[in-house]
């Protein structure tokens, strides 16, 4: 539990006093992807302290947030399944805040756990549910490279470099397209250009596959407007 309590007897605040320290929510983040050993999650989140990242993982711990697994050489933290039970939570904060996110600031980076999440956010099962849209995608966003696997309305996501640290096998075969891109494809997630457009303002490239491969990744992975989620 957080060392300061807010004195209220209420559902909210708990959560606030165990996911609610700074850091606490994208240690959390990167766990939903998979296990981490403590230097993959130092290595995930650069700017974090060694200090703080000790004192998050040990009050996450303690609030039965995250646990310790042992590995052939060493330990690795994975969430428990109250932690797992954040996903939703976790996903749908991810949208609110895409609304505000706008351009990159100096110095910000793409994390292969933050770019899984990222495509776990956008993910529209229910588009994707009768499989018209199965594809094998493989995403270049500076030098984070994965393969996000579609299929019959279920996302997989795969590291491909580095490789994964702490994980299954990677994916087998040649992807249906290969898109190398930068921040701006945050624009066609957003439905602010279309595939079309993002190709001739050079926001991304497809290096393997056609406009129609990236048409179909739009459908895909797509965060609609705040308004426009409320309307429907």
């Amino acid at each position: 539990m957080a060392a300061r309590g807010y004195g209220q007897y209420c559902g909210v605040t708990t959560a606030v006093e165990l996911i609610g320290e700074r850091w606490a929510l994208l240690i959390v983040r990167d766990l939903l992807v998979g296990p981490r050993r403590y230097t993959d999650l130092k290595q995930g989140l650069p700017r974090i302290p060694t200090n703080i990242l000790s004192t998050r993982l040990k009050e996450l711990q303690e609030g039965g947030v995250v646990r310790r697994i042992p590995l052939r050489r060493g330990l690795a933290y994975e969430l428990t399944p109250y932690g797992q039970a954040l996903e939703p939570v976790i996903l749908e904060l991810g949208r609110w805040g895409f609304q505000t996110m706008g351009d990159p600031e100096e110095g910000d980076v793409v994390t292969p756990d933050s770019l899984t999440m990222a495509l776990r956010t956008a993910f529209q099962a229910d588009a994707a549910a009768d499989g018209a849209l199965d594809a094998e995608y493989e995403l270049h966003v500076g030098e984070v490279a994965l393969r996000a696997s579609v299929q019959g309305g279920t996302l997989t996501v795969f590291r491909l470099a580095p490789p994964e640290p702490v994980g299954g096998p990677g994916p087998e075969g040649e992807p249906d397209a290969v898109i190398v891109a930068g921040p701006g494809i945050r624009r066609l997630i957003g439905g602010e250009i279309t595939p079309a457009e993002a190709l001739e303002q050079d926001v991304l490239a497809v290096v393997r596959g056609d406009l129609g491969h990236l048409e179909s990744f739009a459908t895909t992975f797509h965060i609609a407007p705040i308004d426009e989620r409320l309307s429907a």
